[in-house]
């Protein structure tokens, strides 16, 4: 690192070097003579003798050339001619009656010829290395020097200054209990060899983005009480080649120093991806970096007492020696909360924010079905922020529903201008939503509709009930009235206005990806059969240049003419009920166009009116 002193010593040099150049150059300017032409000279001599004073000659020894020194009253410098023949200009001035003084030829100064270029050279050359230094220290994350380049950038968290326990880690009941095993290894690490037992080397934790990885990794340290090395998996990959290899191996040197101790990499897919899927070949800078992590890992060093922890999403991508025995034992998946970890998530969020009596935290749990624990702080954080700005000094259920609508569809733009015609088409496409919800089952009831756009870029939203148990499977039937209701809004717009909109790309989008997994993925199609025909939606390129599809142009027609028949299948039925229930239809939107927002009660009312 760059230390402040150094950086005023350097300042403070660079002055004194310009200073002094400053004062070499304003004396070389001064001192140095006028030079004149001999022609010049001799006609000053034959026109002018008595303008002319203080004439020295400087000789050569060897040769009769030289040069002329003297001072005119027509001018204030000093005048210099050079002369091929120092005897012949002698007799011309001493003729004119000018008194002339010899002397040797001044040489030029070593100083001037050799020695200042040298320091001008070796001064251009201290600049690039401080400016190159500077560069590399940016590039290096800011505030390093080139010595450090390679060093580990990995924060050490010391025993006593981790908080965070088990006990503030919410819904992770299983997850903590597989991690009990570690803790009470670096607690006590004679009683499992004693019998001969092997600590895992490393655990990694599988999970979706914002399910508490990085949280369970600093709950184990803080429940060990040991040293707990943190680094991002991009920390160690650079644009110079080796500098993710030294960074590797000066991060398990310090582990080393401070074992037994937690190494955690966060999101190691960026340095852990499967080798051979890049275009650099095996010269790769992340390739030789996931080398020595492996090495380093399981090699033919032995890291006693370092239990290597890393999080990532991405478990898919990661190589295959990265998750052999001996590297990552164990692969814990960190899923998302159930109805009972979320109650237990929500409770620890809300622990130092007041809430309402209104405010039901089993009944949230219930109708926050797919939320992780990062989705359930900003929920709540969010509330807060809600009821702030509205100057209440606590949290109502209102402001959860707010917040619930503003994270699901968007923050709600009441003071956009609309046009008529817009509005009016929006009110029937979200009516033509809320009917099939309400008739068909399993993917309703409805709790709310609106024609207000939102902050996603919707004209308006219908939002059903929250699902009241965590389901791990769908069937077949609910996912074809899944699509049914997709198609709810393009089919109202083509009953009352004889037209359709691109309103409904994002719903039309939505079946087709529905109907293309049950036909691919969960084996739902008679015509094509029980089989996985599905394709990875991410193209690696080094690994996928030359893949081949598995299945032959013939299925992949049959494919093709599979979910069209489905889609076309469930647009039919939900034209029938959307038709059957017109009555509702134009209810809903003449309400919707004068409320802008309806709730639950007020749609069902639209049902019983008709009947």
């Amino acid at each position: 690192m760059i230390q402040r002193g150094n950086t005023g010593y350097k300042i403070y040099l660079f002055i004194i070097f310009v200073f002094v150049g400053i004062l070499i150059w304003y004396s070389y300017s001064q001192n140095r003579p006028v030079e004149w032409n001999y022609t010049s000279l001799t006609e000053a001599v034959k026109t002018e003798p008595e303008s002319i004073s203080g004439v020295t000659i400087s000789q050569n020894p060897e040769i009769p050339t030289g040069k002329v020194y003297f001072r005119s009253t027509h001018s204030s410098d000093k005048i210099v001619v050079n002369v091929s023949d120092v005897n012949e200009t002698v007799r011309m001035l001493e003729a004119a009656g000018i008194t002339v003084t010899l002397g040797d030829v001044e040489r030029e100064s070593y100083f001037m010829t050799t020695l200042l270029p040298v320091l001008l050279i070796i001064f251009a050359l201290y600049l690039l290395l401080v400016f190159f230094n500077h560069s590399m220290a940016a590039a290096s994350g800011g505030g390093r020097n080139m010595s450090d380049f390679g060093k580990s950038r990995a924060q050490m968290i010391i025993p006593g200054k981790n908080s965070v326990t088990f006990a503030d880690v919410a819904g992770l009941r299983e997850e903590k209990e597989d991690l009990e095993e570690i803790v009470d290894f670096l607690k006590d690490p004679k009683k499992y060899l004693a019998l001969g037992a092997r600590i895992p080397k490393g655990v990694l934790l599988v999970g979706a983005p914002g399910t508490g990885k990085t949280l369970l990794a600093k709950a184990v340290a803080g429940e060990a009480n040991t040293p707990f090395f943190s680094i991002s998996g991009s920390d160690f990959v650079e644009m110079f080649v080796g500098v993710g290899a030294s960074r590797v191996r000066d991060l398990f040197a310090q582990a080393k120093v401070h074992a037994p101790c937690i190494v955690f990499i966060d999101e190691i897919d960026a340095v852990g991806r499967r080798r051979g899927t890049g275009m650099g070949g095996g010269h790769d800078e992340r390739e030789q970096t996931l080398n020595q992590l492996l090495v380093e890992m399981d090699g033919f060093t032995i890291n006693e007492g370092i239990i290597v922890m890393a999080a990532t999403n991405r478990l898919d991508i990661l190589d295959p020696a990265l998750l052999r025995p001996g590297r990552f034992d164990r692969n814990i998946a960190v899923s998302k909360p159930d109805v009972r970890g979320r109650e237990e998530i929500l409770k620890v969020h809300a622990k130092n924010k007041p809430l309402a009596d209104d405010v039901d935290l089993t009944e949230l749990s219930r109708s926050t079905i797919g939320y992780t624990g990062a989705d359930l702080e900003n929920l709540m954080n969010e509330s807060a922020i809600s009821a702030a700005k509205d100057g209440r000094k606590f949290i109502t259920k209102e402001d959860i529903e707010k917040s619930y609508i503003k994270m699901s569809v968007g923050t709600e733009k009441k003071s956009r201008i609309v046009a008529e015609t817009e509005k009016k088409i929006t009110a029937y496409h979200e009516a033509g939503h809320a009917i099939l919800l309400h008739l068909l089952p399993n993917v309703g009831p409805v709790h709310t509709v609106s024609i207000i756009p939102t902050g996603a870029g919707a004209a308006g939203y219908t939002m059903p009930l929250p699902e009241k148990e965590d389901l791990m499977f769908h069937s077949k039937s609910k996912l074809l009235n899944d699509i049914c209701a997709d198609m709810g809004g393009r089919i109202a717009e083509d009953i009352i206005f004889g037209d359709v909109t691109t309103g409904a790309t994002h719903d039309i989008k939505h079946a087709t990806a529905i109907a293309r997994r049950m036909v691919t993925e969960f084996g739902m199609s008679e015509a094509v059969g029980v089989l996985h025909f599905s394709e990875d939606d991410e193209v690696v390129v080094g690994r996928d240049l030359g893949h081949v599809r598995t299945y032959s142009e013939d299925t992949a027609r049959k494919i093709d003419e599979e979910v069209k028949r489905i889609v076309d299948e469930c647009y039919a039925k939900a034209y029938d009920l959307i038709k059957k229930h017109e009555n509702v239809l134009h209810s809903c939107a003449n309400l919707l166009l004068e409320k802008e927002k309806i709730m639950a009660p007020e749609f069902e009312a639209l049902f019983v009116s008709e009947s």
